[in-house]
């Protein structure tokens, strides 16, 4: 094993909202700050996504933590006074953006290309200003969030690379400007795919994409296939680009006890958990706390495997995600924006790293471990 320090990151973009809702959480059954816990347990880089305009006519919150500006302001300053570095990511969307979704913010909708690009670059500069402004540059920036299948859509939806480049560059180029000293990521989901990362940088570059630091890899193993294939898709990226890398998403069950008691909800209220039963049954680690800290012991050590130490580390996603009444992955105003079917609630509980009550969970010393 390299002496390397690892980059051990934590999502927290949710936990103002849960704390708005009562949630609390715990360490050795005592109420804690969850950012205090996660410092002492050695995370190193908060991840908090930036939406454009989460609100409706009416201002209403789409939920999941609102993750608008002022929110993530009051995170980045949490985060400064605790010492963490952070990583802000842009979803350029309302709402969730993710492969199955790059919806344009309502404010840009009806532009073509080149007003677009004018928006990336001029949004994604103002943004930057504003949080250098109160001292609290990221360490890196995400120019979209998982946008595998492009973003801004359709104008930017695969296999549309000559206008995903041109977007994602003008996003870059707002960076370089902004924050000059923050590294700049791209984010594709499905890090075990190999011939889909091959595909999607290979079109980029030969579209003139903008060069930047960082590739950002989700790898969840209810979909992504084996640590043997995130390692192959990782080694491939290492030889083409040596680039350094980072497994921007990731998470785990403990548990697949239903929550939504928890919640408050009746079950026909909720979605309940997203990882279903037939999606674990061929999980490679026990479905508990021990399992979810023997998983990521073994990314980690995939992780490091990367030749040449381009591999830096992990960020875990839903880690804070304790299952509270109200606190959703998306209000009625925010599942009307995205079209998608409802009913709200927690999706992800059983992948926190605190139980159900709030409790820490021995996931969070393997990471001290780590």
């Amino acid at each position: 094993m390299t002496n390397r320090l690892p980059v051990k990151g934590m999502d927290i973009s949710c936990v103002r909202d849960i704390e708005k809702y009562g949630g609390v959480y715990y360490r050795n059954g005592m109420p804690e700050d969850p950012l205090k816990i996660f410092r002492k347990k050695g995370i190193n880089l908060f991840r908090v996504r930036l939406w454009n305009d989460p609100f409706d006519e009416n201002g209403e919150s789409y939920g999941a933590g609102t993750c608008d500006l002022n929110s993530c302001i009051a995170l980045f300053e949490r985060a400064k006074e605790l010492g963490v570095d952070t990583l802000l990511d842009f979803h350029y969307s309302d709402c969730w953006a993710d492969p199955g979704k790059q919806r344009v913010p309502k404010a840009w909708r009806n532009k073509d290309l080149e007003e677009l690009k004018a928006a990336v670059y001029e949004y994604t500069k103002e943004v930057l200003l504003t949080i250098k402004e109160k001292g609290l540059t990221p360490k890196m920036i995400s120019v979209g969030n998982e946008i595998t299948n492009g973003f801004l859509w359709p104008i930017g939806k695969v296999p549309h690379f000559d206008a995903i480049a041109q977007l994602v560059s003008c996003g870059i180029a707002a960076c370089r400007e902004a924050a000059p000293e923050s590294r700049v990521m791209l984010h594709l989901d499905n890090g075990g795919n190999t011939e889909m990362y091959r595909n999607w940088f290979a079109s980029y570059f030969e579209k003139n994409g903008a060069d930047f630091d960082v590739i950002g890899l989700s790898y969840y193993p209810a979909w992504h296939g084996s640590l043997s294939d995130l390692r192959r898709t990782m080694e491939y990226l290492e030889k083409t680009y040596h680039k350094d890398m980072i497994v921007a998403e990731t998470s785990y069950p403990f548990s697949m006890e239903d929550y939504r008691s928890y919640e408050g909800f009746a079950k026909e209220e909720t979605k309940g958990m997203v990882l279903k039963e037939e999606l674990v049954r061929d999980l490679p680690f026990e479905i508990s706390p021990k399992g979810q800290s023997d998983f990521l012991r073994a990314l980690r050590d995939t992780v490091f495997s990367v030749p040449n130490e381009k591999g830096l580390g992990f960020i875990y996603w839903g880690g804070e995600l304790i299952p509270r009444k109200g606190s959703t992955w998306g209000s009625e105003a925010g599942i009307a924006y995205m079209e998608e079917k409802g009913p709200g609630g927690n999706e992800w509980a059983n992948q926190a790293v605190f139980d159900y009550h709030g409790e820490a969970l021995p996931i969070l010393d393997t990471i001290k471990e780590l």
